[in-house]
């Protein structure tokens, strides 16, 4: 039986149908010696009549088209130097100076976030890549003018990762791009291990640009940043969280006050250590939380949301200032607890204060207000607006209970 001529044609376009959508993976290929790696951005605000004489005309020409009238910015990159990042264990180690070898960081002006970025692209030869951005670091004065502008750039560019960090700098930003760490030989890496181990360590909560980006869209709670010092040897401070109302910080809390808001929200694990003084001045102790529980319940009477926080908190006795402290005494363990579940309901209800004179619900009471009251929250909040007014008049019961496990090998 002969075949008929028409069916190896056929089985040969099948073939090369099934074959050439395997060779369409490298159409675009880019090299990575030909892209601009930026591991880390700083933003800083400036004057118009400083940076005026400084900027370029890339996206705008006097008499024609005109540059907006908004204050302008102070943008650093951080780009890496290929060939020179650390790869393995052994290229690893820090060392002063060494920062400048595996980046480059060069800054430029701009009347937006992205008219910096083109002025900055005028000057570098390959296409700058976000990909691989670790951490955005913004000056405090820029983050009180507002963020509006830094939020709308990163979050409409797809290459920019939901995992990066978003920090607000006390003082100006472009020197965490300049930084030299002895632990790290690129500046951005440090930054972002050292939230990273925060979180790791209980002393700070999950808070990626991707988590900030979507408390500040919602209707019942606002965005906080990581709020850092650059301190005396090159190092980096978590000295609080800078909290926001809609795009604009408002405020920034204490480092210890890191811990309240951690409690509130229940966060595991915990980190931070306490003293807590008992009858003399003298016979203090210190304790460091381990474990922590949060409920939180909402009712609304008179029209007002009132809601009770009950926070159960597990501890660890560190260490006592005064022999005279007999902790191998229940009596003496009873009083301990006693007394900081008393200070801990000061500490916790005066941290929610200070954000209600803001009108910066941080810890999303209003999204509680929202889940549970959804006829309340329609009737008499509606918008984020609403509720940040309504925030400042709420009712807070705040309840602690603190249970010690541990005391330690040596109890006398």
């Amino acid at each position: 039986m002969r075949i008929k001529w028409w069916i190896p044609i056929v089985k040969a376009i099948c073939c090369l149908c099934l074959v050439v959508p395997f060779l369409t993976g490298c159409w675009d290929r880019l090299e990575i010696e030909e892209r601009a790696v930026v591991l880390g951005v700083s933003i800083d605000a400036v004057s118009s009549d400083d940076a005026n004489e400084e900027e370029d005309e890339v996206s705008h020409i006097s008499g024609s088209i005109p540059a907006p009238s908004k204050g302008m910015v102070r943008v650093a990159v951080q780009i890496a130097l290929p060939g020179r990042i650390p790869l393995g264990p052994g290229e690893g180690g820090g060392g002063k100076g060494s920062a400048g070898e595996t980046v480059w960081v060069i800054d430029v002006v701009g009347h937006s976030i992205d008219d910096a970025f083109m002025n900055l692209q005028q000057q570098v030869s390959s296409k700058l890549f976000f990909g691989h951005l670790r951490v955005i670091v913004v000056s405090e004065k820029l983050a009180r003018r507002g963020l509006e502008n830094v939020n709308d750039y990163f979050r409409r560019n797809p290459e920019v990762r939901r995992m990066a960090w978003l920090m607000v700098a006390k003082g100006n930003a472009i020197k965490f791009m300049t930084a030299t760490p002895q632990l790290e030989r690129v500046p951005a890496l440090y930054l972002m291990s050292t939230l990273d181990e925060g979180i790791r360590m209980g002393k700070f909560p999950k808070d990626y640009i991707g988590i900030f980006w979507s408390n500040v869209s919602k209707k019942g709670q606002e965005g906080f940043l990581p709020y850092v010092e650059m301190k005396k040897e090159q190092n980096v401070g978590i000295i609080g969280l800078a909290y926001f109302n809609d795009a604009k910080m408002v405020g920034a809390t204490k480092p210890l006050e890191i811990a309240g808001y951690l409690g509130v929200k229940g966060v595991n694990p915990a980190g931070y250590r306490v003293y807590i003084q008992l009858d003399g001045a003298q016979e203090s102790v210190m304790t460091n939380a381990t474990h922590r529980r949060s409920k939180i319940k909402v009712s609304i009477i008179d029209n007002v949301p009132q809601f009770t926080i009950d926070i159960a908190i597990e501890l660890n006795l560190e260490a006592k200032l005064n022999e005279n402290v007999k902790i191998n005494d229940p009596r003496i363990l009873q009083s301990i607890e006693k007394k900081q579940e008393g200070l801990s309901v000061l500490f916790y209800s005066n941290l929610i204060k200070k954000t209600q004179v803001k009108g910066a619900d941080i810890f999303g009471f209003g999204e509680y207000v929202r889940a549970f009251k959804p006829q309340f929250w329609h009737a008499h909040v509606k918008t984020a607006e609403g509720w940040r007014s309504m925030y400042k008049e709420s009712k807070f019961e705040v309840k602690v209970s603190l249970k010690i496990r541990r005391i330690g090998m040596k109890a006398q």
